[in-house]
């Protein structure tokens, strides 16, 4: 029997193991912290052995996501399994602090009137038309681009470039805002055209599918509801899953990984090993010897990473609540939220403490370096309870102003992700050059993103080197961005690299982004057209109008209403 040791107990590290041990190896899963899960963990918030569990942020499971539902199909969990666990949501609030707040549906459309109206909400209302025209424009351009194109180009240029925010109104840099919002602590002017236009589709197709859920969420804390009865279904399968077992190294020779050595001096010796650390801590475990068997390894450190971080404010009330997210439109820290005690049917709150606790409101904080509007500090600048301060005092403002009373009297407790670490007495970081600020906190569990031409930096599962793979979601995946899906998705490429290596039978299915057919004619033009090193027909038209604008829109570009014409 070949022995694997998985080094991470995160998503992308279970799901190696689980592929692995239905396929006849002998795995063994070390985990530094005290519970698996990753940044997808439950925290205790408090010693007590009935506390309420806090969490790194909402778990959000959108309509593209089929790597991790797959696998929660496949974990019992009393008669049914963990994906029994997931409710649909029902509509999304717009919060916004200049009025009353819009409400986009997230069921997916079941007449051709409401597929208009699904789409109205994310780039349509209160914009000028000839932006909405434009947007349009660029998300054809996307789907009608070939995938090389979309590496070799749209992955070296912004989105904010991309959709040419600067000369768009004010309206629509708004609107741009809340769209990308939610692929985490993705901004717009950093995050690359290809992650973030591909995402964004992904998303808006999700609402358009009649055939799976748009949206869906947990009915009980992350580790009640998936990641506790993962690793019991894990351990029933044979697994030997080791929690508080830091990795301090990884041995090597010239040619494949001869060890592992454990942070209390012991070594673990097997056949293959799955690297499933996060993209922060990954480049520690890249020595030398390994840079010099796989390249890719040593671009790992090249990856960005940004602060995205929850903190839950519990209750003495519910709060009256569309059954869905929360996006504040404006809020400087950009929030998002979910009223969770109405979705948690499975987690009865009477049975945890503190007292008094009727309602969950899990918030994820994804901008770190704009002032807020109660200490006017960025979040970094803030001690931790100035950061609980600031996000109530953002909330208070967006959802009061929407008709839903937030008051003071109604805070029970607070609890902030324990990644986010206060400083002894801050570190002077310059920011700009006429912007020094003191960091106040640091973030020991930040989130890779794509930025400008990232892909190029990002590794395989499968790595030069013979018995090492990557199963992380910062590895090269279909699904792309940093989440549970793109952790799964490399769990599962790993595990297939270990397979084929040793003869297994049977693969991890990988699942492709689906777009619509229709545009795969248009698709396979662009190919040639990528080949022999001519632009997109979008791109021509974008060229001539920018040709325009300069003049001052004083002439019309010669060709340009044929090119358009023609898209």
């Amino acid at each position: 029997m070949t022995d694997v040791a998985v080094i991470g107990g995160g998503v992308g590290g279970l799901t190696a193991a689980h592929e692995l041990a239905e396929r006849g190896f002998d795995v063994t899963v070390l985990e530094a912290n005290d519970r698996f899960g990753g940044k997808a963990r439950s925290i205790p918030i408090s010693d007590e052995p009935d506390a309420l569990q806090g969490e790194h942020g909402f778990r959000f499971f959108p309509a593209f996501y089929r790597h991790v539902i797959d696998t929660m199909e496949r974990i019992p969990d009393g008669d049914g399994t963990v994906a029994d666990n997931l409710v649909e949501t029902e509509a999304t609030l717009i919060a916004d602090t200049a009025g009353p707040g819009t409400i986009a549906e997230t069921r997916t459309p079941d007449t051709v009137r409401g597929w208009l109206e699904a789409l109205r909400p994310a780039f349509a209302e209160d914009l000028p038309r000839g932006d909405v025209r434009f947007l349009l424009e660029r998300l054809l351009y996307l789907l009608t681009a070939c995938d090389a194109r979309r590496e070799g180009e749209l992955d070296d240029i912004s989105w904010w470039e991309f959709i040419d925010a600067e000369n768009r109104s004010q309206a629509f840099r708004d609107r741009l805002a809340y769209a990308t919002q939610a692929l985490v602590a993705l901004r717009p002017q950093v995050g690359s055209a290809r992650t973030i236009g591909t995402i964004y589709l992904q998303l808006l197709f999700g609402q358009l599918d009649p055939t799976r859920p748009t949206e869906r969420i947990l009915n009980a804390p992350t580790n009640d509801a998936w990641i506790d009865p993962w690793v019991r279904h894990l351990e029933s399968l044979g697994v030997e899953c080791r929690l508080n077992t830091p990795v301090e190294r990884l041995e090597s020779d010239r040619t494949h990984v001869t060890g592992v050595v454990l942070a209390d001096g012991d070594t673990v010796s097997d056949d293959e090993y799955v690297l499933a650390v996060p993209v922060e801590v990954a480049p520690k475990f890249v020595t030398p010897a390994l840079q010099r068997l796989a390249p890719e390894l040593g671009r790992i450190e090249r990856l960005d990473t940004a602060w995205m971080s929850g903190i839950q404010f519990y209750l003495s009330e519910p709060v009256d609540l569309p059954r869905g997210h929360q996006v504040y439109a404006d809020a400087p820290w950009a929030l998002t939220s979910i009223a969770q005690r109405e979705f948690w049917t499975g987690y009865d709150l009477d049975e945890h403490g503190p007292d008094d606790v009727a309602g969950v409101l899990s918030v994820i904080a994804s901008d770190w370096d704009t002032p807020g509007i109660l200490y006017e500090k960025p979040a970094r600048a803030c001690t931790r309870e100035e950061i609980a301060d600031e996000i109530w005092a953002q909330l208070k403002a967006h959802l009061n102003a929407s008709g839903v009373g937030l008051t003071d009297d109604m805070l029970v407790d607070w609890f902030l992700d324990p990644a986010v670490v206060e400083t002894d007495d801050g570190a002077a970081t310059q920011r700009t050059d006429s912007d020094t600020s003191t960091d106040r906190v640091e973030n020991h569990s930040p989130l890779l993103i794509n930025t400008v031409g990232s892909l190029r930096n990002r590794p395989p599962a499968d790595v030069e080197v013979r018995n090492l793979t990557l199963a992380s979601d910062y590895v090269r995946t279909n699904s792309d961005l940093a989440s549970m899906e793109s952790a799964n998705e490399a769990g599962r490429r790993a595990a297939n690299a270990i397979c084929d290596r040793h003869g297994a039978r049977g693969r991890a299915q990988i699942w492709e982004l689906e777009e619509p057919a229709v545009f795969e004619p248009l698709k396979r033009q662009d190919r040639v057209r990528y080949r022999l090193g001519l632009p997109h027909p979008a791109a021509v038209t974008q060229s001539l109008r920018d040709v325009t604008r300069r003049l001052g829109g004083r002439v019309q570009a010669p060709g340009m209403m044929q090119t358009e014409r023609r898209w």
